[in-house]
């Protein structure tokens, strides 16, 4: 009996570590849960709560060996596994970043910098804006539990004591790399082309009326206009960020076969 139950709460710790190196990626790379304003040792503690939570799922049916070999090759691949999974919701954020970022150059907002409390990095005003907003917006249509959910279901898509086909990750996260540029260009589309409109209309008046110090009157312009579209778009970034959030989880699900 002593000998059974050393056997089962051996293979529930290798288990638990197991489902540990999966977890631990989002919380380098997955929006809200890599968040700079999460203490790590905070960090630390949920994700070791959520690999107690989910390791008696992840173990139904399964027998983790127990050599030390075997059992740190599936932690590199639980880790591979984990890092494919929160690459692909990094990259939805990556995207509602870098739109922000364009948007600062086309306003002129990126000559001052600042801290984006979310992830630490320095940015312009509008970066850091979308950054707090693309936050919210996760938070508000329940994406915390969108990714547990997705994360819970890899384990039934690759097993624990299963290998991931790399050639499906690999064109996964290439998919997902080559996609940020169009979803960046899909959320700043609306600042884009009005400030392009506005600097073609600052254009045509310098040309007309020479007189007029196009600098003097265009930055505060442009900075006026960016700021009533970036409002007036933010009602629809919400349903974007909803549909998006929903396709880089099926995605991410889609690219994790059993090799």
């Amino acid at each position: 009996m002593n000998h059974l139950l050393e056997q089962l709460a051996g293979n529930e710790l290798a288990g638990f570590i197991l489902v540990l190196a999966r977890i631990t990626p989002l919380f380098f790379l997955a929006p809200l849960f890599s968040s700079k304003m999460i203490p790590p040792h905070v960090r630390g503690i949920i994700a070791v709560a959520i690999s107690i939570g989910l390791a008696p799922v992840a173990l139904q049916g399964q027998h983790v060996p127990s050599d030390a070999l075997a059992l740190a090759g599936l932690v590199l691949e639980g880790l591979l596994v984990g890092f494919g999974f929160a690459f692909a919701l990094a990259a939805l954020f990556a995207a509602v970043e870098s739109a922000g970022s364009l948007a600062d150059i086309q306003s002129g907002f990126s000559y001052g910098g600042l801290i984006d409390p979310i992830d630490g990095n320095q940015g312009g005003v509008l970066t850091g804006f979308y950054s707090l907003v693309g936050t919210l917006i996760f938070l508000a249509i329940g994406g915390d539990a969108w990714t547990l959910r997705g994360l819970a279901r890899t384990f039934q898509l690759v097993p624990l004591t299963s290998a991931p086909q790399l050639t499906s990750l690999i064109g996964g996260a290439e998919h997902m790399f080559t996609g940020v540029f169009a979803a960046t260009l899909e959320v700043a589309a609306p600042v884009v082309i009005a400030l392009l409109i506005t600097d073609v209309a600052f254009g045509v008046v310098s040309r007309v009326v020479p007189q007029i110090s196009v600098f003097a009157v265009g930055f505060p312009a442009k900075v006026v206009v960016a700021l009533l579209i970036v409002g007036a778009s933010m009602p629809f970034l919400a349903g974007w960020m909803s549909e998006q959030l929903s396709t880089s989880v099926g995605a991410a699900l889609g690219a994790l076969h059993v090799a």
